[in-house]
């Protein structure tokens, strides 16, 4: 009923990237996930700059951020092990 107070607060475009980031994560496809945290990360970054975001957004997505980074570490084809090993 009261959808709209759950994304209250957040910023439009840096959900859109998030959301896009997560769908590649879920469907293994690694090149474009981490495409998708490269522009995350600039467009965090331009809008931080430019003072778009307020300190509460400025703490969300860095724990967004900073959770995404540690996931993606090893998310590269060139680091998967075959099963058959």
């Amino acid at each position: 009923m009261f959808a709209f107070l759950k994304n209250m607060g957040k910023n439009k475009e840096l959900e859109a990237l998030i959301c896009k980031l997560q769908n590649n994560c879920e469907n293994n496809y690694k090149d474009a996930a981490q495409e998708n945290l490269k522009q995350l990360e600039a467009k965090y970054a331009a809008l931080r700059d430019a003072q778009a975001l307020s300190d509460k957004q400025i703490r969300y997505y860095d724990e967004v951020l900073a959770g995404y980074r540690e996931r993606m570490l090893k998310f590269t084809h060139k680091d998967q092990t075959p099963y058959w090993k």
